[in-house]
């Protein structure tokens, strides 16, 4: 089995993520996409981000109706701050039988160099690239390894938007799954 890792702190989880990660069980060679829930990035701010199990629980609502996304708490079991080189050496420890590629935007493929073991990542594992909208020169480089830049449909709600929206009293419901709005809402979450 064929599963693609799609991280992020999903914080919270809205549609577009939702949106990204179907359209790559769906019209891609995965046959699942894991929403691996990141405890805390070394290039992210850790002030607004909620609880681990909060943000698990809120791709657990969100994933509940997609048989081919699942949600991922992989990474709270591994030491702090983690790197994504170490998930998947424990991911492929811990499911030998399965193959495993990483998804991502343009964004974080323009900067997979400063990642740690990068070259390991780009010679080992398939990547899946997502288009996003960039002012950069960076992308003009091509970056060596096994990129796969697939047709999905470009994005552009965050969750920071999201959160700023909730905290100014902003209506944001269509953004969000309704399971992960009604959640937000009863947890008074971003106010």
């Amino acid at each position: 089995m064929k599963i693609g890792l799609y991280f992020g702190t999903f914080n919270p989880i809205h549609v577009g993520h939702l949106i990204i990660a179907n359209h790559f069980a769906e019209h891609s060679n995965l046959d699942q996409v894991w929403c691996v829930v990141t405890p805390k990035s070394p290039m992210k701010k850790k002030q607004s981000i909620l609880d681990n199990n909060q943000r698990l629980e809120m791709v657990y609502l969100a994933t509940k109706e997609y048989p081919k996304i699942k949600p991922s708490d992989i990474e709270f079991q591994l030491k702090q701050p983690n790197y994504t080189i170490h998930t998947l050496a424990y991911l492929e420890e811990k499911y030998p039988e399965y193959e495993f590629a990483l998804i991502m935007g343009e964004d974080n493929l323009v900067s997979l160099p400063k990642w740690k073991n990068a070259e390991v990542i780009l010679e080992r594992y398939p990547i899946y690239v997502y288009p996003r909208k960039l002012h950069s020169e960076a992308l003009k480089h091509t970056i060596q390894g096994n990129i796969n830049k697939i047709d999905a449909p470009v994005i552009e709600i965050s969750s920071s938007f999201i959160r700023k929206a909730i905290k100014e009293g902003k209506n944001i419901r269509p953004l969000l799954p309704e399971a992960v709005w009604v959640y937000l809402d009863e947890m008074n979450f971003y106010k």
